[in-house]
């Protein structure tokens, strides 16, 4: 029997989705309550200001690209290479995906300029962790200098996630996949 969805998960899960696809600034709590059927008192019950939203969001999002890089990690156990190449592997299924619309940590740093925003700080931070979660892959794969690695994957994949986003018709994923593998084959060399 599946679970019926709580209200604060309706909620998230409405709010996620337009955050996404209109910007965070662009959608109003008042649609938000309406899209999710919700009464005013429960979405304020649950999410008390729209920034703890916000925050509810991103973090929704950062569980959502640990999901990607634990599987990862199941799917090949003992190769941490394979693993990396599985987490590039993953975001270019995203890029290729109808509606994708670039990062939704980078999205809300552009939205929130103020870095004591909740907004910001929190999409700093989520994208940190996960940063650290690959640096972490590569330094147990004994890579030759995994902060570098993680350092240079983030890069190339920042510039790719624009470039999908923006040259939605003349991007080629494979392109940036072959950039990826042959950072990562230099540092798990000898």
């Amino acid at each position: 029997m599946e679970k019926k969805e709580s209200a604060k998960e309706r909620i998230l899960r409405v709010a996620s989705e337009l955050f996404y696809k209109e910007g965070v600034r662009a959608v109003g709590i008042d649609r938000i309550i309406e899209e999710s059927g919700v009464a005013k008192a429960s979405f304020y019950r649950n999410f008390p200001t729209k920034d703890s939203l916000i925050v509810a969001y991103l973090e929704k999002r950062h569980g959502k690209r640990t999901e990607a890089i634990e599987e990862a990690k199941r799917l090949h156990p003992n190769s941490p290479k394979d693993q990396l190449y599985a987490i590039l592997d993953e975001l270019v299924e995203r890029m290729k995906a109808p509606g994708f619309r670039g990062c939704p940590f980078m999205n809300a740093i552009v939205e929130f300029p103020d870095l004591e925003h909740p907004g910001h700080r929190s999409a700093v931070d989520n994208r940190h962790r996960t940063w650290d979660k690959v640096e972490e892959i590569a330094r147990e794969g004994h890579a030759r200098n995994p902060a570098e690695l993680a350092s240079q994957i983030r890069i190339l994949s920042d510039g790719a996630i624009m470039s999908a986003y923006i040259d939605k018709d003349s991007f080629h994923p494979e392109h940036f996949l072959s950039a990826a593998k042959r950072i990562i084959e230099d540092q798990f060399l000898g």
